[in-house]
Parts: C-alpha cells; structure tokens; sequence
C-alpha cells in the first residue's frame, strides 16, 4: 500500500501494480480496493498497465476531510495521476464512472477514459430519484443510522427490488457496507442531477475530448443501458459497447 496526499490534507491510500501505461481505477458505491469489481480488475489489467487501485476518501485506508465536495474526490484523482506520472487513462465504475467522467471535463491530464455503466437514469424507463432522496441519506448519515443509509440508496438510487434489499442484511458483506455506509451520501451527491429522468445535457461534457469508451452489460435493466447510450451521443469522442 502506498498513499498521497491530496490539496486539502487526506490521504489517499493507492496499490501500483503491474507495467504498461498508467491507469487509475475509480470505484462505486461502497467499494474500496479491496472489495468491489475493481479489485479483481486490477491484477487482470496489470498484465498491460500500471494500475492504480485506490480507496476513495472516507474508505479503506484512505483518510477523510469535511466538509465533503466533488471538487475534492477530483483532487484525489488529479493527485494520483500525478503520482502516476503526470498523465494517466482512467476508468470507472458506476458511481465511480460519473466521478471519472466530471475529472475529465475539470481538464485533468487523463489520455483515455472508460466509463461503466454511470447510473443514469434519462427517460422512463425506471423510477426516477425522489427529489429529498440526498437530503434523507445525509439524515440517516448524521445519525449514524447505517443499515436505513444502505436501504434507502439501494432501493432509490440503485432500484433494486424491495425483497433483494431485505435480504441484504444477512449477506456475508453487510458489514462492509455498513463499514463505509456514511460515503454513499458522496456517490449520490455525484450522480443526484442526472437521475430525474430527463435527457441528459448536450454541452455538460463538452471538454471531455479524449476516446473515451462507455460500456453497459448486455443483462442490465433498460434504463442503464438507455442511459449509457444517451451519454455516449453526448460526449465529443465516445464509442458506445454492450
């Protein structure tokens, strides 16, 4: 494990494994470096990269500063990418994805950007988020009332079926997510604007002109994939892949 420190003083702890280009790994919701899709991806891409596998603020071994901004969590990776050697590809994951995907147009020094199924939600094809779905996640985070935090951004901002999210709780990793519950309140505050249901914005992503590839699993729900395909025709460089 190695960590840098980011403009307002967290620390940001970082694996670095493997040769190749540098690429930096952003993860989702409740994910860390070590649990989430991320950490099986990092040694299979280190066979060609220089991976970058971190814990985003507030998980894993990674250090915390209020208040929380976008703004910082872009400061974490501008600081990675540094760490990386001035310039980096990037990828992300869910959350993570929308996270990468506004570091790129903040004009960070990222050569290729690939981005997984951001949970946008651009139509009616789903649900769309309640508009005082942030304010009662931050509620719930105040008061230390993880397990409710976990329900809520599971069944409101991820759309899982009300059963599967019952059942969460005596699931092996129940634990992990209560561990990070209070940093969804970050992953929804990315992603909060883009889950109305409406078209996304044509000049939101304007300075985004490195390739950039959005993909989506071919078994995903409708409104994921209508919504990765909504901001492929947005974006100057994209190219769209199931």
């Amino acid at each position: 494990m190695k960590t840098a420190t980011s403009r307002d003083g967290t620390h940001i702890a970082y694996d670095k494994l493997g040769e190749g280009p540098p690429l930096v790994l952003v993860g989702g919701a409740f994910n860390t470096r070590t649990f989430g899709p991320n950490g099986g991806l990092a040694p299979l891409l280190a066979e060609r990269f220089t991976v970058i596998n971190y814990d985003r603020r507030g998980r894993g071994d990674s250090t915390d500063t209020a208040p929380y901004a976008v703004e910082r969590e872009i400061e974490d990776i501008e600081v990675l990418i540094e760490e990386a050697g001035g310039s980096a590809h990037v990828f992300g994951i869910s959350s993570g994805a929308a996270l990468a995907l506004e570091a790129a147009n903040r004009g960070l020094a990222i050569d290729k950007l690939a981005l997984y199924e951001a949970p946008f939600i651009v139509d009616d094809s789903r649900a769309p988020v309640p508009d005082d779905y942030l304010r009662r996640l931050e509620g719930m985070v105040a008061t230390d009332r993880r397990g409710d935090a976990i329900r809520l951004f599971m069944r409101q901002g991820v759309g899982l079926p009300t059963v599967f999210v019952a059942m969460m709780r005596i699931m092996p990793a129940w634990s992990k997510l209560k561990a990070v519950a209070p940093t969804v309140i970050y992953d929804a505050a990315i992603v909060d604007v883009y889950q109305k249901g409406k078209p996304l914005p044509s000049d939101r992503w304007t300075s985004v002109t490195m390739p950039t590839l959005v993909a989506v699993g071919g078994k995903s729900p409708d409104w994921m994939r209508n919504g990765m395909r909504a901001l492929a025709g947005v974006l100057p460089h994209a190219r769209h892949s199931t």
